[in-house]
């Protein structure tokens, strides 16, 4: 083969090359012609192009996770430190527009200044202690709902705001440790007083108990019964072996051993 078939190969290899890229998955690929974008939207694969008129732009649609250290303000007029994470993916077929329209640097064009504001309005109508106790899931919904008012017909799908970390002024914080601390001891002294009411009606109840039982024996204690079972007893006494002596008034009888009386 001559020196000018191989110059020729060599040429030819490296345009194939170049004309030749893979989109990646997680990505997809928008073409750039001559300084203007095509509609279509190229997934995961090989994608060829004529590298002198022709650049294939490449753009994730996995969930990007963006995380901003923001102060931000609270109802009491307090500045609030926080650490913030913006979870958030972007619509394959909204990708020409974003990058017509937009840009590659979305993310610090639109994206991070549509969280700032969102952020600044909603912090701005809690108490700095509901950022840091029981509101705080509401917070992150509420700036997520704001941000996904404004992105989302721009083609970016916000999956989630989580506030990571809050740093509240000093001395709110002690306030708010011993305010918790104060609620804990209620807690606990509603426990023990309600263990002690308890205690007192089971006492109560049994003791109710234990009067009606009395009640129900002394009603049944007549002179009447007592006569009867005195007589019943004086007469299996009387079957026993030796001689008794019985001695009554004709009301209650008094049963004497002869035995013990010869003594």
């Amino acid at each position: 083969m001559k020196p000018f078939q191989h110059s020729f190969l060599f040429v030819a290899s490296l345009l194939l090359f170049a004309s030749c890229t893979v989109v990646r998955q997680g990505e997809v690929g928008v073409k750039r012609k001559v300084g203007r974008l095509e509609e279509t939207v190229y997934q995961p694969g090989p994608v060829g192009f004529n590298p002198f008129t022709t650049t294939v732009l490449k753009v994730s649609v996995q969930t990007e996770n963006v995380e901003v250290t923001l102060d931000l303000p609270s109802k009491e007029g307090l500045t609030i430190r926080s650490q913030i994470s913006i979870l958030y993916h972007i619509e394959p077929n909204m990708v020409p527009s974003i990058l017509q329209n937009i840009g590659l640097g979305y993310e610090n064009t639109v994206i991070l200044s549509v969280f700032r504001s969102a952020a600044a309005d909603v912090t701005a109508r809690y108490m700095a202690k509901e950022m840091h106790t029981s509101q705080r899931a509401v917070i992150e919904q509420e700036i997520k709902e704001t941000m996904t008012k404004l992105l989302q017909p721009r083609g970016f799908v916000v999956e989630a705001v989580l506030l990571k970390s809050i740093q509240l002024p000093a001395g709110l914080t002690v306030a708010i440790q011993s305010k918790m601390e104060a609620e804990q001891q209620a807690q606990q002294m509603e426990f023990v007083l309600q263990r002690e009411r308890q205690e007192a009606e089971r006492k109560k109840i049994e003791a109710e108990g234990l009067r009606d039982a009395q009640k129900i024996i002394s009603e049944g204690l007549n002179e009447f019964f007592i006569k009867w079972k005195s007589l019943e007893v004086f007469k299996e006494l009387s079957k026993s072996p030796g001689a008794k002596v019985i001695i009554t008034d004709g009301r209650t009888p008094l049963l004497i051993d002869a035995n013990e009386s010869k003594k």
